[in-house]
């Protein structure tokens, strides 16, 4: 019989794509909840009891402070203990776009000693709302990006997602990369889309996978495919079949 692990997708103050990111979860074959963020800071807990833990995107907090550091904050102090046990027991951690930010701000991400990093302001000083092409990076073994095809479309919905860093080298960043923008849509550093951390079960990224689940809901110039799954499915797909293992 399959195992089916339980993923808690965080929603409230501002996060808005908790709907599309559980529907990606259960059609990978996870049993998702929607929790609102009081609910998990009043048990916190109740983490325990899942297996994923998922921060969608969205603009928490209306992105007062920055994007993501009210959110984080509220984690760090409130969730900041059982979000690190999670983490050590190696489940599998999600951010995306919004949740990257706050990832990112928490430390969790991508947790090179003495290296500090932030998603700034875009190169071009304003929101972008575009599809993009991304590339996975082939010499990190993150579950997360088993099987993914070598190249993959999701839309980039963000006005801070320039990935800066503070004396870092390619070569030490190389095994945190996970996947890369074809093209400088940003100014972030090495096209530098989404990130892990060292063991791999944490993920952020910018894009949103969770927006391209469907041949349907594909970019222009793709109208006419069968419906079927598309490139956004299959990262949720890897991590609930490494749950599973």
């Amino acid at each position: 019989m399959t195992y089916t692990p339980r993923a808690l997708i965080l929603t409230g103050d501002g996060i808005n794509c908790e709907r599309e990111t559980a529907l990606a979860f259960a059609q990978a074959g996870a049993n998702p909840l929607i929790v609102h963020i009081n609910d998990l800071l009043a048990r916190p807990t109740m983490l325990g009891d899942f297996q994923i833990f998922a921060i969608p995107g969205g603009f928490s907090f209306g992105d007062e402070l920055g994007s993501g550091q009210i959110l984080a904050l509220k984690l760090k102090h409130g969730l900041g203990e059982e979000l690190q046990r999670f983490s050590e027991r190696q489940f599998p951690i999600l951010g995306i776009c919004n949740g990257f930010q706050a990832l990112v701000k928490l430390g969790l991400l991508p947790s090179i000693r003495g290296k500090k990093f932030a998603l700034a302001p875009n190169i071009q000083g304003h929101f972008k709302n575009r599809w993009v092409t991304l590339r996975p990076n082939r010499a990190n073994p993150s579950p997360w990006l088993r099987n993914l095809p070598n190249k993959l479309q999701m839309p980039m919905r963000h006005g801070e997602g320039r990935l800066l860093g503070l004396d870092v080298t390619e070569k030490q960043l190389s095994s945190y990369i996970a996947l890369t923008y074809s093209e400088d849509v940003n100014g972030s550093l090495l096209n530098i889309a989404g990130l892990t951390n060292k063991i791999g079960n944490v993920l952020g990224l910018m894009p949103h996978p969770e927006a391209n689940l469907f041949n349907l809901s594909r970019g222009p110039g793709y109208s006419g495919l069968p419906f079927a799954p598309s490139d956004g499915q299959v990262l949720f797909k890897n991590i609930v079949e490494y749950v599973q293992e």
